[in-house]
């Protein structure tokens, strides 16, 4: 099985060929760094300062997707190049090759090279010049720190501002993500309360319409279908005009945005005789005292369902509706014949009861729903906010 190596990028490329070009250029040119001494062994061959910098060269092709071996055997190739007369082009390269093993290389290698490069280059000059008392050797470390630890520190540095725009671009993703999905929350919220508006507002007046029509159809009694008539018209009426505020409140730029246009615990009454126009016997007993606005929003529309649930639930006999205050709660309480096994006089979506725990449950509250003996109870504690007024 033969070992594929990753492709080089293309910027790689352009530096491993320009460098290898350049280098047997000035290698031409007869230029040469270095003074050829009895201890560079192949400074009498002519062509030995090509061997290191075509090696030197083809490392650059690894300095993105292997650059930690292209450092080793970039060095190694520097260590032969040391005993040839040399080239600059080589040394460059291998500067590079530092470089890109900090900037490239894993978190492990980004941290070791500068710190080893650092005490190659105090090693290399300090310690030879206290050592030996001349401090000419202070160039050699110079030369070191030029070629190996100021690539490295750059890398390092270059490496450190990469990572902290990455880390930026992460976090911005991650806030941008977090503002879609309170955006989508919002929405999914928003929905859900208009449902609940368009349930509470439509689902009485259509019971009624829908439990007098069939009275009026199944009855032969003209005085009898002219009042269901009357009753099925009032509520027409009034379901309109619920639905034309509702729609007026949605409405951006609409005129029709004044509190007014939210119920409130004041318009029980109103709600009450409705309920008894549509054959209710509601028997009300409310307590005096404001709330506030999302409170009475709740409770107004808590028994505004629980009497059109007592309108195509209940059997013969009072519906009782009691609101009380007590140490900071607003107790609603609603009671009503219960006719178990009885059919429905109208059609429901069952979506009642779910509207009014979801209410209850924004205002951090209480509902239970069920038989209690031959009544059907709704029972509701609504907190009431901090400084309500008196």
């Amino acid at each position: 099985m033969t070992l594929a190596l990753p492709r080089p990028h293309r910027d790689d490329v352009r530096i491993a060929v320009g460098g290898l070009l350049g280098g047997v250029l000035l290698w031409a040119l007869g230029t040469q760094p270095r003074v050829p001494t009895g201890a560079q062994v192949l400074w009498r061959v002519s062509w030995a300062p090509l061997i290191p910098l075509a090696v030197t060269a083809a490392c650059a092709l690894l300095r993105r997707t292997r650059p930690r071996a292209g450092l080793v055997i970039g060095t190694a190739a520097l260590a032969l190049d040391t005993v040839t007369v040399g080239g600059i082009v080589t040394l460059v390269l291998y500067t590079d090759l530092v470089y890109a093993a900090v900037l490239y290389g894993g978190s492990a290698t980004a941290r070791r090279v500068p710190w080893v490069t650092g005490m190659l280059t105090v090693l290399g000059g300090v310690v030879p010049a206290a050592v030996g008392r001349d401090p000419r050797w202070l160039l050699a470390g110079v030369a070191v720190g030029v070629v190996a630890f100021a690539p490295a520190a750059t890398g390092w540095v270059v490496r450190d501002h990469r990572d902290a725009a990455e880390a930026a671009r992460l976090r911005a993703e991650q806030t941008a993500l977090l503002a879609e999905v309170d955006r989508t929350q919002a929405v999914t919220a928003e929905r859900a309360r208009m449902a609940r508006e368009l349930h509470d507002l439509v689902a009485g007046h259509l019971s009624a319409i829908a439990i007098h029509s069939t009275a009026a159809l199944s009855l032969d009694d003209p005085e009898t279908s002219k009042d269901a008539l009357a009753v099925i018209r009032e509520n027409s009426v009034e379901g309109l005009a619920e639905m034309r505020r509702l729609i007026g409140v949605l409405r951006a730029g609409s005129a029709d945005r004044e509190p007014s246009a939210i119920p409130t615990l004041d318009g029980l009454a109103t709600l009450v005789e409705g309920a008894r126009a549509n054959g209710l016997d509601v028997r009300l007993d409310a307590g005096q005292g404001r709330v506030p606005a999302p409170v009475g929003l709740a409770a107004y529309r808590i028994v505004q369902e629980s009497l059109t649930n007592a309108l195509k639930h209940a059997g013969e006999g009072p519906v009782e509706v009691r609101l009380r205050r007590r140490a900071g709660v607003l107790d609603v309480r609603v009671t009503s014949p219960y006719r178990p096994g009885d059919t429905p006089r109208a059609p429901g979506s069952g979506a009642g009861l779910a509207g009014m725990r979801e209410r209850v449950a924004l205002l951090g509250g209480e509902f239970a729903a069920g038989p209690e003996g031959a009544r059907w109870t709704v029972r509701t504690a609504l907190p009431l906010a901090e400084g309500e007024s008196p």
